[in-house]
Formats: structure tokens, sequence, C-alpha cells
């Protein structure tokens, strides 16, 4: 009996391992509740089945309990620390991801404001290129105009001029004054 609860003694002094399993599921008695704990946690610890009545003490003296009691607390309260600041630490980089995320929208944000004024300035830049087109191709068509009356008038004039075989004299005809002249 003794030996056992010299086992006992060491087991709750070993330190915690290093590396946690990944599987921590406790195996009910029979003769125990079964305790069905659903809830979820944020803590990287597998949730520790609790017990209904707490196990008996060793053999030991009652130093022995108080020295288990804070060896427990403290090293309770050192995985809290080590939980506290990984949540703390969890909240950074969420911090740190929600503000590379605002800071991303916001340059996606101007880069489409950028495009928009682009687009408008083209736009208008296009409109004048249409006006200007519109104005250049009106100035052709007058242009085009004025060279076809001009060339209707000298084959106007041509046609007019009369060439008198008899006595070799040019008679033309004026068109702006609709007279003859000799």
């Amino acid at each position: 009996m003794e030996e056992q609860g010299n086992r006992e003694e060491l087991q709750l002094l070993l330190p915690a391992p290093a590396t946690k399993p990944t599987c921590n599921l406790p195996v009910p008695n029979r003769n125990s509740d079964l305790n069905l704990d659903l809830g979820l946690s944020m803590s990287i610890d597998p949730v520790q089945p609790q017990s209904s009545s707490p196990p008996p003490p060793p053999n030991g003296s009652q130093k022995s309990n108080i020295s288990n009691a804070n060896s427990n607390s403290s090293s309770n309260s050192s995985e809290n620390n080590e939980v506290i600041q990984g949540m703390e630490e969890l909240k950074q980089q969420t911090a740190e991801q929600v503000r590379l995320a605002a800071a991303e929208r916001a340059y996606a944000d101007r880069v489409r404001e950028m495009a928009r004024r682009e687009l408008e300035i083209a736009e208008r830049e296009f409109a004048r290129a249409r006006l200007i087109w519109e104005r250049a191709r009106a100035e052709v068509q007058r242009v085009e105009r004025m060279k076809e009356m001009s060339a209707s008038r000298r084959i106007n004039t041509a046609s007019l001029e009369i060439n008198c075989h008899a006595c070799m004299q040019s008679i033309k005809y004026c068109v702006r004054g609709s007279s003859w002249s000799y």
C-alpha cells in the first residue's frame, strides 16, 4: 500500500511534458457517473474531466498535500498565463490582419477612383477629338464645294468665249455683268 502511495505522489510531482498529445480523452470508470462536457474552449490544452470527488490523499503528511496543491496551482497559473499570452498574440495577429485588410481596401478604393477619373478624362478627350474631326470634315466639305463652284465658273466662262473666225477677235461674254465685250 505504501508503494502505491509513493507512485501516486511521484506522478503528481512529475513536470508537464513538453509536447502535448493531440487527443487526450479520459476513459470513464463504470462506477463513476458519465460526465459529458460538450463546452467549446479556445484554450490549447485538452479539456480535463471534472471528477465528482477529489482523489484520496496520499499517505504522506499534510505538508505534502499543501506542496502538491501549491505546485498544482503554480502549474495552473503558468498554464493560464500561457493561454492568456497565446490569446493576446492571437488578438494582435487578428488586429494586424484587420489593419492590413483595411489598408488594402483603401488602396483598392484609391486605384478604383483613379481609374474612374482617367476614364472620365479619356471620354472628354474623345468627345473633343470627335468635335474637332467633325469641324475639320465640315471645313473640307466647304472647300470642296468652293472648288466645284470655281471649276464650274471656269467652264462657264470658257464655253462663253466665242472666237470670230472671220475677224479673229475674241468675244467674251462677261458673266458678272452679263454684257458682251470685244
